[in-house]
């Protein structure tokens, strides 16, 4: 097991470990990754507890194998190592015998690139200073620091404050924004979007946000009562029947179900929402509809999982289409490390002005040829593809 551990850290191929079936039964798991904090190496571990909190300590790179084999097998009786050349599995039986399976190739060095400490980032919402919304949706603490198990959430916050300041020239025609935020939930990027553009940028919004949900919508509202945030409006009802004021600079969309993902895109390109930035979740409808023709497509679609993937991947590669035919010009980008959420791919589309007849016309039947393909009609399709 040292060994293993030793060579996996030492030539930093180390992806991720993750520690399994604790003896202690407050602790669900407990996973690893090195980091660099001023120019030093530490193994990053951080327990999961069964009370939804999650403790972080660092040890020094000198001191990590003696950890995790201080911790196993006496509080771990499993280790999964996943690193860039394969991965390698660690048991411990009932009578504390411990086995190694290792698959880990070593004929090279395919290294790791490390993270450094987030407090060394240069996040658009630094790391250690207290911003208002954050600590009143519980992100942080009164002193700025990052609770540990809304870490990740800081980190969605800010990779898409920054491919919103990627487009932010498409968005910013004046100093007034009108900007919607479609299936809010619980509106963690309402804030920050609004945040952004208000205490940063220094400009004046109008901003609706809106879902079905009474008591999220309750509560966001408080809170932007509560942070004095004019022009932060939440509005509880369904996305089909609201009424959008004008066309919005920016309209967005975190992880909204099913079609609900395609009611906001044609609710944005209806509008002639300048900038368009929504992050699809739960494709059930492909799934319902595949009926492929051929041999080939029959291959693709013959295990369940990889099915699920392709319904995934083809849903979002046609909704990219008709953005595109109506004049956007678009890109599928990762939110945020896949580790963390699988429902990581966000699409962005910037108005670009009206498309000539014959462009739209071949990239209609572009898309008209995929869908017969597959034997499929995307809710896109009839909204705003024909």
């Amino acid at each position: 097991m040292k060994n293993t551990l030793s060579y996996v850290i030492e030539n930093r191929i180390l992806k991720k470990l993750v520690l399994s079936k604790s003896v202690d039964k407050e602790i669900l798991r407990t996973t690893g990754r090195l980091i660099e904090i001023k120019g030093e190496i530490y193994l990053a571990l951080e327990s999961f507890m069964a009370d939804g909190k999650a403790i972080q300590k660092n040890y020094p790179e000198s001191e990590a194998v003696a950890k995790i084999t201080e911790l196993v097998p006496s509080a771990y009786k499993q280790v999964n190592i996943i690193t860039s050349q394969g991965d390698a599995e660690i048991k411990v039986s009932k009578k504390d015998k411990i086995t190694v399976i290792d698959k880990i190739k070593r004929e090279k060095t395919n290294k790791v690139q490390i993270e450094k400490n987030n407090r060394d980032k240069n996040y658009i919402i630094p790391d250690g200073e207290p911003v208002d919304f954050l600590i009143e949706l519980g992100v942080q603490d009164k002193n700025g620091r990052i609770f540990d198990k809304k870490r990740s959430k800081f980190r969605q916050i800010n990779r898409f404050l920054e491919l919103v300041s990627d487009v932010e020239a498409d968005i910013i025609k004046g100093n007034d924004l009108y900007i919607l935020d479609l299936c809010c939930g619980k509106s963690y990027l309402s804030f920050a979007i609004y945040y952004y553009f208000t205490k940063i940028k220094g400009l004046t919004i109008q901003m609706d946000c809106v879902d079905l949900k009474k008591d999220v919508i309750k509560y966001c509202g408080d809170v932007a009562e509560k942070l004095g945030y004019k022009g932060l409006n939440f509005v509880c009802g369904d996305i089909n029947d609201f009424k959008i004021k004008r066309a919005p600079d920016l309209t967005v969309s975190l992880h909204a179900c099913d079609i609900a993902t395609d009611i906001v895109l044609a609710k944005g390109i209806d509008s002639s929402s300048r900038v368009i930035m929504s992050t699809p979740c739960c494709h059930h409808e492909m799934m319902g509809q595949l009926k492929p023709k051929g041999e080939v497509t029959d291959v693709l679609l013959k295990h369940s999982i990889l099915k699920q993937k392709f319904a995934d991947s083809l849903t979002d590669a046609l909704r990219c289409k008709v953005l595109e035919i109506n004049g956007y010009e678009v890109n599928a980008l990762e939110l945020i490390d896949p580790e963390e959420t699988p429902k990581n791919v966000l699409i962005r589309a910037v108005k670009k002005g009206k498309m000539s007849s014959g462009d739209a016309e071949k990239l209609k039947a572009e898309y008209k040829e995929i869908c017969d393909m597959f034997g499929i009609n995307p809710y896109l399709w009839d909204a705003f593809a024909k």
